[in-house]
């Protein structure tokens, strides 16, 4: 028989100080375990069946000698009985896993998930576009919902109320919400199949996105723009009003960029004695780099703003202006003047109320009008980089003196310094 250990007192036990195990006596198998003088634990060494385990009890002082040894006496009873303390205790923590994880809510596990997509993303724009898509229609219903309990029926709360009206958003929305539950189900957050999947799930319970498309495509395919004739009017009223959104506003009009390029305008992009705007590719839609020069009312605006952040048009925090600060203006400005009896600022065609965007349509049916300027300097202007006449214009340096010329016509134009009776047609290039 093996010699049975000899039983150590409590003071015995504290004052062993030698690294290794140490038999205390009282149970057969019950050791002091010592690392160093601060770090001693309890270990029960004894047969499962026919496997010999070692079963740690608790840290020494924490658990104390009289407790370890009562411990060591309850689970050698059951062992004796034929239970697996081992494989209770694993399924125990297994359970209380699976427990927290389905405490994790779907804000949490969309941030995890946002983390990893960012590094995928080109720009930082990007990245803040993909959580901020969630944070405007997902949050506010399954924000707090934990990510284990949600079904498709709480995915469609948030689909159907844009999914005909804003079809392109919508379909974004969608697959940025099954990436977060892709990210839980890998995560071990959730073991039901993903309820915001298309096939197989939401596809039978909401008409195809690319049909919704062509169908608005074909009842209205622009933005709402305002007439050319209006232009004058407009400018008038909106170079009274205050705020970064209003001077983000007139910039975009007079450079006839995109929102998203205004709003994330840097001042660092800026050049004020060649008197243009470098973006660079990542700050594009068409990852191409380009140069934007900048009329005498464009340079005045830009002089005329403080410097308090990177960005040219910062919002109170100093980080980007949102999405919606520009069309809040101009829905502002068109109630002011509907209210006090006047005709607003709407599209001619369809009668919604003009968009950012929608401006530039309206400069490309100035530049039309009348013959102005040849087709390719305002696909340039827009940077659209579609026709082969527009590649080869980039091929000759932008064309940059030709669209300085366009850009202060513009806004000579639109500032009402010049009639249309005094303007003589540019001819196109005849080479083309």
């Amino acid at each position: 028989m093996p010699k049975k250990a000899s039983e150590l007192s409590a003071k015995q036990v504290r004052d062993l100080k030698e690294s290794g195990t140490h038999a205390v006596g009282g149970v057969s198998g019950l050791l002091l375990q010592i690392k160093t003088p601060q770090a001693k634990s309890w270990i029960l060494r004894t047969k499962i069946g026919s496997r010999r385990c070692h079963i740690g009890l608790g840290g020494f002082p924490d658990v104390s000698l009289a407790d370890a040894r009562e411990r060591a006496r309850e689970l050698k009873s059951l062992i004796k009985q034929g239970v697996d303390p081992l494989s209770e205790k694993k399924a125990s923590k297994l359970a209380l896993m699976q427990a927290q994880a389905r405490a994790v809510t779907f804000e949490q596990v969309a941030h995890q998930a946002h983390a990893v997509k960012a590094q995928e993303f080109k720009n930082y724009k990007h990245s803040q576009q993909w959580i901020n898509t969630l944070e405007s229609y997902a949050f506010p219903i399954l924000a707090n919902m934990p990510i284990d309990d949600i079904e498709s029926a709480d995915v469609l709360a948030v689909l159907k109320p844009i999914w005909d009206t804003k079809t392109e958003t919508a379909s974004r929305l969608r697959q940025r919400i099954a990436a977060v539950f892709d990210h839980a189900s890998a995560s071990g957050y959730r073991t039901k199949p993903n309820p915001a999947a298309w096939k197989g799930c939401l596809e039978p319970l909401l008409p195809s996105p690319e049909k919704l498309k062509k169908r608005q495509g074909r009842a209205n395919n622009h933005h709402p723009a305002l007439p050319v004739n209006d232009m004058q009017r407009f400018i008038a009223q909106l170079q009274q009003r205050a705020g970064a959104g209003a001077r983000a506003l007139e910039f975009t009009i007079l450079t006839a960029a995109r929102s998203g390029e205004i709003r994330g305008a840097k001042w660092d992009e800026i050049d004020l004695e060649e008197k243009v705007w470098r973006l660079s590719a990542e700050c594009m839609k068409a990852d191409k780099p380009h140069t934007v020069p900048l009329s005498d009312a464009a340079i005045a605006l830009l002089q005329s703003i403080p410097r308090q952040s990177k960005y040219i048009f910062p919002s109170a925090k100093g980080d980007e202006l949102s999405d919606a600060t520009l069309s809040a203006t101009i829905k502002r400005m068109h109630e002011d003047e509907t209210s006090s009896g006047g005709q607003g600022f709407t599209d001619s065609v369809n009668g919604r109320t003009a968009t950012p965007h929608g401006f530039r349509s309206t400069f490309k049916d100035w530049t039309r009008q009348k013959n102005r300027f040849p087709d390719e300097w305002s696909e340039l202007a827009l940077a659209h980089v579609n026709s082969d006449a527009t590649r080869s214009a980039y091929a000759r340096n932008e064309l940059l003196d030709e669209r300085a010329e366009m850009m202060q016509s513009w806004s000579d134009f639109i500032s009402g310094k010049f009639s249309d009776k005094n303007v003589v047609p540019l001819k196109k290039n005849s080479s083309k």
